[in-house]
């Protein structure tokens, strides 16, 4: 299946710094990586990514943000 065949499913996955991706959903998920249960066509999980990415900053920067004295 090509990859841009509508009918291939993907996985939206997460790492540890709250970053998302999408991958072809079946393969092993690459080391740093989760799955979060969403699966779909690659538009349905762009638009998923897109709807709970909502805060581009890795995690690490958004906590050492917090404790920042302003």
């Amino acid at each position: 299946m090509a990859d841009d065949d509508e009918t291939r499913r993907y996985s939206v996955v997460v790492n540890d710094e709250e970053q998302y991706s999408i991958w072809p959903d079946g393969r092993d998920v690459p080391a740093g990586w989760r799955e979060t249960g969403f699966v779909g066509t690659k538009d349905e999980c762009l638009a998923h990514v897109d709807e709970v990415w909502t805060d581009m900053r890795p995690l690490s920067l958004r906590r050492a943000m917090e404790h920042q004295d302003v």
